[in-house]
Parts: C-alpha cells; sequence; structure tokens
C-alpha cells in the first residue's frame, strides 16, 4: 500500500511540514539532529575515500537552489481523492549517489560519512519496529559494531525525545568505517544487497526516501470538494532545516553527482514506486519520457546537470 494512505487516513499533513520525513529535518545550524544514510542502489559499497575537495572548488561544485523548474500535476489513478505533484525537473535530471566516489559528506572531514554522520530519525514506531526486524538479522561480519549494538542499543534520542538510530564514534551506529572487512557504509544497506532486497525494505525511511523529498497537502477548491496533493521534489538544503544551509557539502545541487546514465526517475523507480504506488509511477514514468522526448533544449533543466 502506497504510504500516502497514511496521510490522508490521519488527515494532518500540511504543505508545510506533514510528510514522512519530518523528524529527519535539521532543527538547528548548530544542533543539527536528523540525517539519513544514502537509499540509493548504487551506492553499493566500497573501500575507495572519497577524494576532498578544497572549499573554493564545492562552491563551485554546487549550484543554487533558486531556478525555474519544470512540475506536473496528475490525478492518482489508484485514487480518486488524490493527486500527485511532481517536479520533473528533478526526476528526469542525472543525479546519482557517488559514495565513496566523491561524496565530500555533510560533516567537514567525514567525507566518508556521506550523510550517515548524524544519525536518521524514524517515522514513526512502525518505522523503528520495522528496521529492528532486520537489525536483528545483522551478524558481526555485516556490521562493525555490532558487539557494541546489542550491549549498549542502536536507538536513542535527541533533545526533544525523538528516537533516532544511534550516533556512534561521528556517525551513525550503523556505518561501516572504511577499512571494515565487511564493507564500508551502511550495514543495513549491505544486509539488502546480500539477501537480494531492495535496501528500502532495510534501512529506515529517511535513508531510502533521500534525496526525494515527499510533502502532503490538503487542497480545497472552489466547489467544495477536497483533495490530497502529494508533492514529489527535491530533498535540496531547504529541506533539512535551517540548519541545511551550514551543511558542509550536499549532493543534489552538485554537478559532480549530476553524470548518470539513467535519470532519477528510472534509478530510483523503486523507491518512487513506494512512495507512489505503481499507478502513480507508471504516470509519472510515461510524464517522464515525454518531457524527455520534446525537442531539445528542455524547459527547465536541473542547473546541475551536464550540458547540452
Amino acid at each position: 500500500m502506497p504510504k500516502t494512505k497514511k496521510a490522508k487516513n490521519e488527515q494532518a499533513a500540511t504543505a508545510s511540514g506533514a510528510s514522512s520525513q519530518a523528524k529527519s529535518q535539521v532543527k538547528s545550524s548548530a544542533k543539527s539532529s536528523a540525517a539519513s544514510a544514502d537509499s540509493q542502489k548504487s551506492q553499493l559499497m566500497t573501500e575507495v575515500k572519497s577524494p576532498k575537495m578544497s572549499k573554493k572548488a564545492r562552491a563551485a561544485d554546487e549550484k543554487g537552489l533558486d531556478f525555474a523548474r519544470a512540475w506536473v500535476e496528475f490525478p492518482d489513478p489508484a485514487d480518486d481523492e488524490q493527486v500527485f505533484r511532481c517536479d520533473l525537473t528533478w526526476l528526469t535530471s542525472r543525479w546519482n549517489c557517488i559514495f565513496g566516489s566523491g561524496c565530500q559528506g555533510i560533516q567537514a572531514g567525514r567525507a566518508d560519512d556521506g550523510c550517515c554522520t548524524l544519525g536518521a530519525h524514524f517515522s514513526d514506531e512502525d518505522d523503528e519496529q520495522r528496521v529492528a526486524g532486520h537489525v536483528a538479522r545483522l551478524t558481526p561480519e555485516i556490521w562493525q559494531f555490532h558487539d557494541e549494538g546489542r550491549e549498549h542499543g542502536w536507538i536513542s534520542e535527541d533533545e526533544d525525545g525523538d528516537r533516532q538510530t544511534r550516533p556512534y564514534q561521528g556517525s551513525c551506529i550503523f556505518q561501516n568505517r572504511p577499512g571494515f572487512a565487511g564493507g564500508a557504509g551502511c550495514s543495513l544497506h549491505i544486509l539488502a544487497i546480500k539477501e537480494g532486497r531492495e535496501p528500502l525494505e532495510t534501512k529506515p525511511d529517511v535513508c531510502w526516501q533521500l534525496p526525494v523529498r515527499r510533502t502532503y497537502d490538503w487542497i480545497d477548491r472552489p466547489d467544495d470538494t477536497r483533495v490530497l496533493q502529494v508533492s514529489i521534489g527535491e530533498y535540496d538544503r531547504r529541506g533539512w532545516g535551517p540548519g541545511g544551509h551550514d551543511l558542509h557539502w550536499w549532493c543534489t545541487s552538485a554537478t559532480s553527482a549530476h553524470g548518470a546514465g539513467d535519470p532519477v526517475y528510472v534509478s530510483y523507480g523503486p523507491e518512487l514506486t513506494e512512495l507512489m504506488g505503481k499507478a502513480g509511477y507508471d504516470r509519472l514514468v510515461e510524464l517522464c519520457e515525454e518531457r524527455l522526448a520534446s525537442q531539445l533544449p528542455l524547459l527547465a533543466p536541473h542547473p546541475a546537470d551536464p550540458a547540452g
């Protein structure tokens, strides 16, 4: 069942923050408490360390946040009380996860952590329980901090009492460090690959959803009908909250992370299907293909994409 149904049942979604990712937002620049691992299958674990960029190079690598975007709105084929609003500029972009092969990390000096430095907040109890079931199958060969997690726990609470994966020695406790025999990167991601699963099955919601952002807004129409608008777009720096502007580096606006052979709507197919349902995703694919088949140059291309 698409997770959009949960928002519909709760009747509490708003444009400003009623998304399943809300608890992942950075609450301040100094006390950032939201984070995630990569959800992209291209994150397949590697021992290669990310080359470090100079401050000047990082600034040149990232494009600004304010530029023209092409959005499309369409009814959910599976639910006549729901519409999707999708950012085609982002979904047809050539972004790809470059963890271990150019990722500069969200915290200075910790490029090997990627976006896992702070740990990941759980979206709700179901999310936590689902992850716990997979954690139970982690072994010392897959999880570097297996013994620490078993003995002292792998969940912590932030200053507001919200539950998250526990930060340990500078990063998420599930983040295997470079040099670990079982592979560097998220141990839950490694587990999924070894078991032939999609990483979205084993990882916290926010981890596999990034860098796609899903938000909800109840729209009251002039004819006194109401529809749930589900927006699917780019999780840029603003998505993290005010502290997002203080991140050391962020990939969605970085030219170094925009060189994939497949556009996001293709490479992120399993995740988008989970977020939208199969019927919604299939319609999105049609619209993305229509956009890419149109006469070049594309209207409102992503500025971080390769030119041409």
